[in-house]
């Protein structure tokens, strides 16, 4: 890997532009300025659960949702929740740009959290449970079936769960058992008959079980849980069960790897999966609401954590796993499903697949999934590369990919196994896939690809890909730059954006990232690209100055997450200088628009709809004069911008801009149902009654693309 150098992390932070920053502390406190990141997370994720509550969504879809929350909570607590946790045990009192200690920010984000987890119960309970029930699917407890149905129910636990289950008792033999990560167990008390002693036991719930057992009319729900608890006698022979309830641990996900001893990245890795697996900070207790407090204070000592960590649950725990019921082959409960549209200059004549190389050396292709097809631009572009005899080499980064059946993956090792030069940078610090990826990258090492991992001490979440062609006037390079993961699923269900170029400075800039990624450049400076840790900082400071400067000056941002103090500020600036800024962020946002003084002209939207907006769109201009445009990995964050390696590239054909504009446009449509963010850090639901959703407006504007001759219009 990289020595200690000038090209190594702790050398390679953004050059600040030559200007002085604002300096907002004269006229405001932090307070006034930023948001907490932790609360602001969480609101996002009440966003999520206004999703799952909307009872005008089709019932699965809101399953879905609550789904969704569920899993988005549970790793807010494996890794945010975790970080406050050690902070704090630590004695670090060091305040957030927000002015809160973790201390502080740890029992807001606590009880914030406990007031969601209860909304979220109470939607499925009050609300999605009825809503499945009256559509003929029921989730039913044990205690309510008839006898025909539980012995059904014992012959399939005889037959499939008996087998994988395994009792562990807690007696002076036998220490208090190891709980791993967002298991779900039962806490079990059993009493010898002759002597009375009583003890306690736990019995894990197997994760690769189905989360609801199906009955044979295949409408019928029970909790795999409930089934266990029917049966503990066959687990515990010559003991009287005396109780039993259910429990869910959390615990920290996301240790340090320690740069100092990343010498072998993949060793590492699997280093920190099995450190992962046997972690003994846990750092959330769920319980049912029938637990005793003397069963509830076993856990806790045993699991060395404080009551403040218990969330008491009313009604089932786990609903994450709400993902199998959305699974069910019942289309009338769910969204009509929507088939990509492949761009007609992709497309070939009697629609067969076209030369991707030709078009584009006529002219770069923006495509939008999943509006745009996944597998007729990005894949097919990947798949011509493996197959065409004049490729030399193609060049890729992987931070997720959609695991056997990658048609991307299929691709590389067809073209490394046909003798062609090929590179697979793989993000084995991919977090909650670092396994998988570890699994493909040796999948294509046996394959003869060449895999690396990067950079020493930062994640490579660049999206970027590049064929090397020979070509009859001499090498051409083809690049793909996008805002989104090479993974055929999640292009199904987030919404991102990449541009498909063949212009000669974006290839020399992607093979310079390549060689900064996989060898020992040192090259700091790109012609088109903006590169973080590198030059992505300074690029977006100086371009909200310059625009700041022009007359009716306007930045437009569509992103995930805006949490970097220092561009907090320049935009707070640039709108006290006159800037129209408007945000449009789906996720964290720490900057407090509207603020007298400080704020002024700030607009911040957010949109979280059926593909939850992922794609990050940089504006820089009004349409009226030159305009500035960049699309990519980044999102304005002290991570991407500092710690990880990013990668934005231009669009410049005023065809693809007016795509581009296209897209802000919608979301930005006072119309369009979303949600704003007040001075005061809440947010409320905007857009008229009749607005139409973001995701239904951009499905209607691929299918016109599709259409003969169409072009996209000026917004």
């Amino acid at each position: 890997m990289h020595p200690q150098s000038e090209s190594d992390p702790s050398a390679q932070r953004s050059a600040r532009p030559n200007r002085p920053g604002p300096d907002l502390s004269i006229i405001s406190s932090p307070e006034t300025r930023y948001l907490n990141r932790h609360l602001s997370w969480l609101d996002f994720n009440e966003r999520v659960l206004a999703i799952a509550e909307d009872a005008s969504l089709p019932l699965l879809e809101r399953v879905k949702f609550l789904a969704i929350f569920a899993t988005n909570l549970d790793e807010f607590f494996q890794v945010r929740v975790a970080e406050l946790d050690e902070q704090v045990d630590a004695g670090i009192t060091v305040p957030s740009p927000d002015g809160l200690t973790p201390a502080e920010q740890l029992d807001l984000v606590r009880a914030r959290s406990r007031e969601l987890a209860t909304r979220h119960q109470r939607a499925f309970l009050d609300q999605i449970a009825s809503g499945l029930e009256k559509a003929g699917i029921r989730i039913v407890d044990w205690e309510s079936l008839e006898d025909e149905d539980q012995t059904f129910l014992s012959r399939v636990f005889d037959e499939s769960i008996f087998p994988v289950l395994t009792p562990l008792s807690v007696d002076p033999a036998h220490p208090f058992p190891y709980i791993s990560n967002t298991s779900l167990n039962l806490a079990v008390a059993v009493r010898n008959p002759h002597t009375l002693v009583r003890r306690f036991a736990r019995v894990k719930v197997p994760p690769l079980l189905p989360r609801f057992v199906e009955l044979p009319d295949g409408e019928r729900f029970v909790p795999l849980e409930q089934v266990i608890a029917a049966h503990l006698g066959t687990l515990f022979p010559g003991m009287d069960v005396v109780e039993h309830h259910v429990f869910r641990v959390t615990r920290n996900q996301d240790p340090d790897l320690g740069e100092d001893e990343v010498l072998d990245l993949r060793a590492a890795v699997q280093a920190v999966l099995q450190q992962r697996r046997r972690s003994q900070h846990a750092v959330r207790l769920e319980v049912d609401g029938t637990m005793p407090e003397e069963t509830r204070d076993l856990l806790i000592r045993e699991l060395d954590l404080e009551p403040a960590d218990v969330c008491v649950v009313e009604g089932p725990l786990d609903l994450g796993g709400l993902w199998a019921l959305y699974g069910l082959d019942r289309p009338d409960l769910k969204d009509e499903p929507w088939s990509p549209v492949t761009q007609r200059r992709l497309l070939g004549q009697d629609h067969t697949a076209q030369d991707i190389f030709r078009e584009l050396r006529m002219g770069d292709i923006l495509v939008q999934h999943p509006y745009d097809s996944f597998a007729t631009s990005v894949e097919a572009l990947i798949d011509q590369a493996a197959r065409d005899p004049g490729v030399l080499a193609i060049k890729q980064t992987l931070y997720r990919t959609s695991g056997g059946e990658s048609g991307i993956v299929r691709s590389l090792i067809r073209a490394a196994e046909s003798g062609k030069q090929v590179v697979a940078l793989v993000e084995l610090q991919a977090r909650f896939d670092e396994e998988a990826n570890i699994g493909w990258a040796s999948a294509l090492e046996k394959a003869g690809v060449h895999v690396v991992y990067g950079v020493v001490g930062l994640k490579t979440h660049a999206k970027v890909s590049m064929v090397v062609r020979r070509e009859p006037d001499g090498i051409r390079r083809y690049c793909h730059v996008g805002t989104g993961n090479y993974n055929s699923t999640t292009a199904a269900v987030y919404e991102d954006i990449g541009l498909m170029t063949a212009d000669s400075d974006v290839g020399v800039d992607v093979a310079d990232l390549f060689n900064y990624l996989t060898g020992y450049s040192g090259k700091r400076r790109y012609r088109k690209l903006l590169v973080a840790p590198l030059t992505l900082r300074s690029a977006i400071i100086e371009h909200i100055r310059t625009e700041a400067a022009q007359p009716d000056p306007r930045i437009v941002i569509k992103m995930n997450g805006l949490v970097d103090p220092e561009i907090i500020d320049e935009l707070s600036a640039a709108a006290r200088a006159g800037t129209r800024v408007e945000l449009i962020v789906r996720g964290i946002c720490c900057l407090r628009p509207g603020v007298p003084g400080v704020s002024d002209g700030i607009r911040v939207r957010s949109i979280v709809g059926r593909y939850l907006e992922h794609s990050r769109v940089f504006r820089f201009g009004d349409r009226r004069r030159k305009t500035t445009y960049y699309i990519g990995s980044a999102d304005l964050m002290p991570r991407n911008l500092d710690h990880r390696v990013e990668a934005l590239a231009p669009v410049g054909d005023p065809q693809l801009q007016r795509r581009l504009d296209e897209i802000l446009e919608v979301c930005l449509d006072e119309a369009t149902p979303a949600w704003e963010l007040g001075p005061d850090g809440s947010w409320r639901k905007v857009g008229s009654a009749t607005g139409i959703p973001v995701w239904q407006r951009l499905q209607e504007l691929a299918v016109d693309r599709g259409r003969p001759g169409s072009v996209p219009s000026d917004p």
